[in-house]
């Protein structure tokens, strides 16, 4: 029988999952809806779907002619966004391993990036968090708080300074910004204060909010300069978790592989803000990330069964 190896990536908007042979190939890929969310009102059945999903159309692209119930695999990883508390029950029943990794999807974002080296990300998308591990295997945090109280220099935070801008300026306090025509256009709004109660109304849910980045994107990019003090102070903020996650892992002077993650990086002003932040220390080594999540899950399988698979070995998505 072959030895099989599987690693998912569980998240909010989607379910990936990848096969591994036990020379490092990847022979198979499935993809499904999201399962995060698992004890909500119906999470249970969509956890299930969307898991189910993605392994069996992993273990068909593979061409293994073997159902999910079939399927026993030497070691499988999941990571999950919102952590594994309540669905490692639900994984191990569904999916047949000798070893099981469950954790959060941070900890294979880390994985992918620096495809199995200790180091330290940020990853900023609607929130934003850092995350680290070290050669001991020790991890640390920071940040990811939440839309209420954290997840500085996110799209939710981008937003949300921007309309802060937007009403200082029309309140009389504040610089004039593009921000205030750009916003109004995009939401209907008739003014800032309309704009602003829109915002707390059930229309506006947090990932709808976010989604507006772009237009500080566009503001900045335009030349707006309350647009560009936003995008600056977001870097800033990224890179201030990042040096909290080094400091409570690594010594002062340790090189540290340093990486980032999520949809607020494609912002060239961000990243590029962001890399020299980081490169302020010397021992930091910035890089892109190697590979996804969900192929992090899969070298965190291997590891698992002490198996160290670098790119050059064959681990291709």
């Amino acid at each position: 029988m072959v030895k099989l190896f599987l690693g998912v990536d569980g998240g909010q908007s989607s379910t990936t999952a990848l096969i591994g042979d036990a020379g490092g190939r990847v022979i198979g890929e499935g993809h499904a809806g999201p399962c995060n969310h698992a004890s909500s009102s119906g999470g249970h059945a969509r956890f299930h779907t969307a898991l189910a999903e993605s392994v069996s159309a992993a273990l068909e692209h593979a061409d293994l002619r073997i159902s999910l119930k079939e399927a026993e695999f030497e070691s499988a990883c999941f990571g999950f966004s919102g952590g594994p508390a309540d669905k490692e029950a639900l994984t191990r029943d569904l999916v047949k391993a000798a070893r099981y990794v469950v954790t959060h999807d941070a900890w294979i974002a880390l994985a992918g990036a620096t495809a199995g080296e200790p180091g330290a990300m940020v990853i900023a998308g609607t929130g934003s968090m850092a995350f680290g591990r070290n050669a001991e295997g020790r991890t640390a945090r920071a940040g990811g708080w939440g839309y209420i109280f954290g997840d500085e220099g996110g799209a939710f935070d981008l937003v949300r300074q921007a309309l802060r801008a937007v009403v200082r300026h029309e309140e009389g306090w504040g610089p004039r910004t593009s921000l205030r025509e750009a916003m109004i256009e995009a939401t209907g709004a008739s003014d800032a204060n309309d704009l602003l109660h829109r915002f707390y109304t059930e229309q506006y849910p947090r990932d709808r909010v976010a989604g507006l980045a772009r237009l500080v994107d566009g503001a900045a990019s335009a030349g707006d300069a309350v647009a560009r003090e936003i995008l600056g102070r977001a870097a800033q903020d990224l890179a201030t978790l990042l040096a909290a996650v080094r400091a409570q892992l690594f010594r002062p002077g340790e090189t540290v592989l340093v990486s980032y993650a999520g949809g607020v990086f494609q912002n060239t002003a961000i990243r590029e803000r962001f890399r020299m932040l980081v490169e302020l220390d010397s021992s930091n080594r910035f890089l892109a990330p190697r590979y996804g999540p969900a192929m992090g899950a899969l070298i965190e399988a291997y590891g698992a069964v002490g198996k160290t698979i670098a790119p050059s070995e064959g681990l291709r998505q």
